[in-house]
């Protein structure tokens, strides 16, 4: 057998390896036919072949590899208990820029299933690896280790202090002044990522310097970078009012309110998650907030959007009217109360109702004044229908019961409260009637107009218990009326006038 001829066999082998690996990475990027590979023992197969000494079978290993763990947990911990992770980190440190990522890239695949997943690729150094991948040249390079930090990093606040402790953060903040939009990206992600779980991770990120960056980046046109910046901004700013004031620091208002009216939806959420962030933690940061127009930019975005992404911006006004009558006077004056009855007409998810008729709940529970605003919306008896009706969830009617009280106890607008007169359950009515034996005594057109719209009437038909505050209030209600008009609203009163009529003798 000739030299040339022992060469093509092993030549031979070579391209029948290369040939594997290139067909299962192909198959492996279909769903239908992860089982068939699975059921073949690819696994075991592909495991040689990460170690082979030819650098392309490896890349396309390692890609087949990360493709089939990505698709479901039980290919991921496959992975794992093939015991292929420490082998994938040791190349990371010494193989070329095609090799570390696809290798990322198997991180990446097995630590996004679940914490216990990424915790394997913490035990077995992959954290330290990848953040060495960081400090390579080649940009492809450092955004497939910066992907694999953040879906470590997002599972929970141990995973995330792994990642800050191998020193990753310094490094993914330079990565913010890369040229490639596509690390930047990723790049935030991934911050955000990190500053989500507690006010310790958020201020390491603040330390390097982060925020300063990521404010830089509000006003790119890039739709996919700026989501990231406003989820980073708002991931540092719902931890603490210091926070939220640096992010406030960093004058990203209100350059931000024109991304409420960006073309990406997703945009437009996240500026309005970042400023419920902010005005949720006190007044002085709310009344700052408004002072660049945001009442009225997030009214607008309110009324322009559908379902969740409603949610920040309907949460965001009930935290700026929470926390003083003034600010809620300026949601009210802003024509927020309106919008806030939309969203309930138009919204069929019960989280989103509830988020509303929270909001309506800190608009209305101030004074008389702020509670008229919300019953001349006719919202009271909407409060009242969701509160009642059996299909609402426990969060909603418990919401809406809430809503309905602290409004019903500051509102003394007559015609408001004269529909729950008649629809109310006792829980409920005794605080309306509470509400009218206050106002009465001291009105004489509402007395005028409580007997004529027949809420009088209604009064006497009411059944309490003697002795009851229901009763008390009654009585108070009785006394602002002449007796006799009380007795004819009473029933049974005409019944006893008839009786007295068929036993009346004319003189």
């Amino acid at each position: 057998m000739s030299q040339r001829q022992i060469i093509q066999v092993f030549e031979q082998y070579q391209k029948s390896r290369m040939q594997f690996v290139q067909t299962v990475a192909d198959l492996a990027s279909r769903p239908i036919n992860i089982e068939i590979l699975q059921n073949a023992g690819v696994m075991s197969m592909l495991r040689p072949l990460l170690l082979d000494v030819v650098p392309s079978i490896q890349q396309t290993a390692a890609l087949a590899l990360g493709r089939l763990a990505d698709h479901s947990d039980d290919l991921a911990e496959a992975v794992v208990k093939e015991d292929i992770l420490p082998q994938l980190v040791q190349s990371l440190v010494s193989q070329n820029r095609f090799y570390k990522k696809a290798a990322a890239f198997v991180l990446r695949a097995v630590a996004k299933h679940s914490p216990e997943l990424a915790q394997a690729v913490v035990a077995c150094g992959g954290v330290g690896a990848l953040v060495l991948c960081l400090e390579e040249f080649d940009p492809g390079v450092k955004e497939a280790a910066t992907w694999a930090l953040g879906y470590i990093a997002r599972h929970n606040a141990m995973l995330s202090q792994s990642v800050v402790d191998a020193g990753a953060v310094p490094l993914l903040v330079l990565c913010l002044l890369e040229p490639e939009i596509a690390l930047k990206r990723i790049a935030a992600s991934t911050l955000s990522d990190i500053c989500k779980h507690t006010p310790e991770l958020a201020q390491t990120v603040v330390d390097t310097g982060a925020i300063a960056h990521l404010a830089q980046m509000i006003l790119n046109p890039d739709a996919k970078l700026k989501r990231q910046v406003f989820s980073a901004l708002s991931q540092i700013s719902k931890h603490s009012v210091s926070l939220a004031e640096m992010v406030i620091e960093a004058e990203i208002f209100p350059a931000a309110l024109a991304s409420l009216r960006d073309q990406d939806e997703y945009v437009r959420k996240n500026v309005a998650t970042l400023m419920r962030e902010v005005v949720k933690h006190s007044p002085e940061l709310s009344q700052l907030i408004i002072n660049y127009g945001a009442l009225s930019g997030v009214i607008d975005y309110v009324n322009d959007c559908r379902g969740n992404l409603r949610l920040p911006g309907i949460m965001m006004l009930g935290y700026v009217a929470a926390h003083s009558e003034t600010l809620a006077m300026a949601v009210i004056i802003s024509k927020g109360v309106p919008q806030l009855g939309l969203c309930l007409a138009e919204e069929s998810e019960h989280h989103i109702k509830a988020a509303t008729v929270w909001s309506i709940g800190q608009i209305g529970h101030h004074t008389p004044e702020h509670a008229k605003a919300v019953a001349t919306a006719h919202l009271l008896p909407k409060l009242l229908e969701l509160y009642m009706d059996a299909s609402s969830s426990e969060d909603l009617q418990a919401k809406s019961k809430k809503a309905l009280k602290s409004i019903l106890q500051k509102c003394t607008h007559v015609p408001g409260l004269e529909p729950l007169l008649y629809d109310a359950p006792s829980n409920i009515l005794k605080h309306v009637v509470c509400q009218f034996s206050k106002v009465l005594p001291h009105d004489s057109k509402a007395r005028r107009l409580f007997v004529t719209s027949g809420g009088l009437k209604k009064v006497q038909e009411i059944e309490a218990e003697p002795g009851s505050a229901l009763q008390e209030h009654i009585n108070a209600i009785n006394g602002c009326f002449p007796e006799e008009l009380v007795r004819y609203y009473t029933p049974g009163y005409s019944e006893a006038l008839l009786e007295r009529l068929d036993n009346y003798q004319s003189a």
